[in-house]
């Protein structure tokens, strides 16, 4: 449904049952599939591909080129999955040539005034609330949550099922199934509601609970702790995962918690 009131592109590829609100600006180059919704004062511009049964709140800008001096107008695009909502005012960057492309994946929430910069790969089913502020090249996998306000260093790496309190400066890795809180930012437990909720079974997350045991509340570096996880711990997808994040992780994985214990004088 073409609103008369709204700019589109001749060049823009639209599908017949695509519904566009008033006053939404659609650039060429732009391909929008099946069931979205645009609401009124959107901009999508040149380079997005928005997947089928999106919707899209008024205000949102996606496709603006990145906010990266390094930018020198190279193609690069904004890939957007299947069902995914994305709230009022919410920024998305296209990418840059060093990955040329930025991608949100299927069944996510970018809540109002989130910023999504360049060649960030967002996985799917991720919430990002409210005004999440992720910088370039960030990869957030699936089933991540990042609690509102949140900034999110360049490069940083956020694992699946990890939740992250709101307010959190994330400048280091966070490793998958966690909860990651207090500043700096730090491990504060298994995400273990979160987990059964996704049909993690009471064995899965006892395994997990006894990785991040050795890797955060042992008091081994890091390298020690995945050499003792790799030895005495049952092999396991879940194992796996945690050890391939931490020895890949470029930034280094964010610390344990050990308040300082007071003796009695």
């Amino acid at each position: 449904m073409k609103q008369p009131l709204a700019y589109i592109h001749p060049e823009a590829k639209i599908a017949p049952n695509v519904v566009i609100e008033p006053f939404v600006t659609i650039d060429k180059n732009v391909v929008i599939e099946e069931g979205t919704r645009i609401g009124s004062n959107a901009t999508i511009l040149e380079g997005t591909r928005i997947g089928k049964n999106c919707n899209i709140f008024p205000g949102a800008v996606i496709g603006a080129i990145p906010q990266d001096l390094k930018f020198a107008g190279e193609e690069t695009t904004v890939e957007i999955g299947n069902n995914t909502t994305i709230r009022e005012f919410a920024t998305i960057n296209r990418g840059t040539k060093a990955k040329g492309k930025t991608i949100v994946g299927n069944d996510c929430l970018l809540m109002a005034y989130v910023h999504v910069a360049h060649d960030c790969v967002i996985g799917n089913h991720v919430i990002l609330v409210n005004s999440v502020q992720v910088a370039g090249e960030v990869i957030i996998d699936d089933w991540a949550i990042v609690g509102g306000t949140s900034a999110v260093h360049q490069f940083v790496h956020v694992g699946a099922h990890v939740m992250i309190s709101g307010g959190s400066l994330v400048s280091k890795d966070v490793p998958p199934f966690i909860k990651a809180g207090r500043n700096p930012l730090s491990y504060a437990g298994v995400n273990s509601i979160g987990l059964r909720r996704r049909n993690f079974t009471n064995e899965q997350i006892r395994d997990i609970q006894n990785c991040y045991r050795m890797l955060f509340q042992s008091k081994m570096n890091n390298s020690k702790a995945i050499e003792r996880i790799e030895a005495e711990l049952p092999a396991s997808n879940d194992r796996d995962e945690i050890i391939l994040f931490v020895k890949s992780s470029q930034r280094g994985i964010i610390k344990g918690y050990h308040p300082e214990s007071k003796e009695e004088e």
